[in-house]
């Protein structure tokens, strides 16, 4: 197999989610002494993004600098991205800023990492720098769709609107699903449930279950019933065999003393034959993690939650049980 055909299948195993084996492949190719191109390069950043694999990417950082493709604008924004998704955010700043050329996918590679870092108003300052300052590179959906899920993060709410109306006003830019779905997650978690139903009514494609479960989630918190019906109905033709849907509904009408309700929705669950999926979790104890679901009854798992309830009382912590 030549270096092109090598390069193209690593790069098609990254962006196709199989990360091992771009991993295993590229792992082949240095074994042969093949030396990776920029190609190979930027497929083998993406699969460590996926996984990781920081070691991996900072191997592949100093292999591109020793043979000056460290600047090279494709490589350097997977760079970028491979930092930031591997848990370096200073170290992608690093690259970014010295890059001596930025195409927008290099500005929205950055300004996505910032939102995913939690650090809004600097990827909101890195936008301003994009469009005002002497790079003017003009934005694209990908750029807007970082810096609503930056404000979603973050909870900014008027600076998200701002941002959404931005997109046609300034830029001429039609807002997609995935810039409707990040107002809807934006204003649900605002409670702000009616203005997110408004976003999804006008989506220009359905919403997804995602979307509308995080919108149910937030109509719980708000024991909003009027709204929650009506997301709740789009939910069970989506994924009708989904619990979680039925008992959130239930406890919503349960909030407001709906028992009727309450009641009519646990019987649709039974009706419909859908079982509610026990709830897991995990406690790791020196070198080990134990796992356990609601309904076990492991002594040694009662033994730990109860010296940590005993830990947290002494604490001062109270228990929030209006949602069990």
């Amino acid at each position: 197999m030549s270096l092109e055909e090598e390069s193209g299948k690593n790069l098609w195993y990254a962006q196709n989610g199989m990360s091992d084996e771009a991993m295993v492949l590229f792992d082949g190719m240095k074994e042969a002494g093949v030396n990776p191109d920029k190609i190979t390069l930027v497929g083998v950043l993406s699969a460590c993004a996926s996984i990781g694999a920081l070691e991996l990417g900072k191997w592949i950082d100093t292999y591109a600098t020793e043979r000056g493709l460290q600047h090279e604008i494709y490589v350097g924004t997977a760079l970028i991205d491979m930092y930031a998704k591997c848990g370096s955010l200073a170290t992608a700043l690093r690259v970014f800023e010295d890059m001596p050329q930025k195409n927008e996918v290099s500005w929205n590679a950055m300004i996505s990492a910032l939102a995913f870092h939690g650090r809004a108003h600097e990827a909101i300052s890195l936008f301003k720098r994009m469009t005002e300052g002497s790079a003017s590179v003009r934005p694209n959906d990908i750029t807007f769709v970082g810096l609503l899920s930056a404000c979603v993060h973050a909870g900014l709410v008027d600076k998200g609107r701002q941002l959404f109306n931005l997109m046609s006003s300034s830029f001429g830019l039609v807002p997609k699903i995935e810039h409707y779905s990040c107002m809807v997650d934006l204003l649900s978690r605002a409670g702000l449930v009616h203005e997110a139903w408004d976003f999804i009514q006008k989506m220009p494609e359905k919403p997804d279950q995602v979307v509308l479960g995080a919108l149910l989630g937030a109509c719980r918190k708000c024991k909003n019933v009027d709204v929650s019906e009506q997301v709740l109905q789009l939910l069970l033709e989506l994924e009708p065999a989904n619990s979680g849907n039925y008992v959130i509904s239930s406890k919503i009408y349960a909030n407001s003393e709906m028992w009727d309700d309450s009641a009519r929705m646990r019987m649709l669950m039974r009706q419909r034959g859908v079982s509610k999926t026990p709830g897991c979790s995990w406690i790791g104890n020196e070198d080990q993690l134990h796992e356990f679901h609601s309904g076990e009854g492991s002594t040694e798992i009662l033994d730990v939650i109860k010296l940590l309830y005993e830990d947290l009382k002494i604490e001062g912590y109270i228990p929030n049980i209006n949602s069990v």
